[in-house]
């Protein structure tokens, strides 16, 4: 892209997509391509806002024809994003893979530039800390032990346990800690629920454990 005239529109952003598409290089962008693409959505969006306070069929037809092409302008600059992206993970890969060959870093923006040396390290950082290791035959310390597993599952397991409470009055239906619905329930229904759950219901004086009312009426 020649010169610092840089204007950007929808036919320039469709024409950077589809050569980023079909060409298996980097394309070159400018500079100023990020700021370049902010100021023309925040015009359209400008453009927009002024045909949808205009009262008129023409205005209205306008208007959804500019929202469109906003629309239509997000998802090219959403495909050449993650082209360019994938392009870049393929670099990042090859040199963390092949560190003495050069890499020319020019197509890219300071942004992806970025992307790049981040992902570059930590590939390189995990290639030396596992695969080297491993290939020197260095001993089982090196790695980490993976954590017992069961105990987690059986924690897991504890927390839902269900037991059962007898309704002291009707309860509507409401979600429960666990975002699952429950209810509703009728007055002196005997209900089977999670642990958490009865406990609440105890506490608010709308169920009691199941045989509770019996024991009570028995004592006194």
């Amino acid at each position: 892209m020649e010169g610092k005239e840089v204007v950007i529109t929808y036919d320039t952003l469709f024409d950077l997509s589809r050569r980023e598409r079909f060409r298996k290089e980097l394309q070159p962008l400018d500079g100023s391509f990020l700021v370049d693409v902010v100021k023309y959505l925040g015009e359209k969006q400008s453009i927009l806002k002024s045909q949808e306070c205009k009262d008129s069929v023409f205005s209205s037809t306008e208007a959804e024809k500019t929202r469109v092409q906003i629309a239509n302008a997000k998802k090219i600059l959403k495909d050449l994003y993650e082209r360019r992206e994938a392009k870049i993970l393929q670099f990042a890969l090859f040199h963390s893979r092949n560190s003495s060959k050069s890499f020319d870093s020019s197509p890219m923006l300071p942004e992806e530039i970025e992307l790049f040396n981040d992902v570059e390290k930590i590939l390189t950082r995990y290639r030396e800390d596992v695969l080297h290791k491993l290939l020197s035959g260095k001993g089982a310390e090196c790695f980490k032990m993976p954590d017992k597993p069961k105990a987690l599952k059986t924690e897991e397991r504890t927390e839902e346990q269900e037991s059962s409470v007898r309704l002291k009055c009707a309860v509507p239906e409401f979600v429960g800690p666990d975002m699952k619905t429950y209810g509703p329930f009728n007055d002196g229904e005997l209900v089977e629920l999670p642990g958490a759950i009865t406990e609440m219901l105890i506490k608010n004086g709308h169920a009691v454990v199941e045989g509770q009312n019996e024991n009570s009426k028995n004592d006194a």
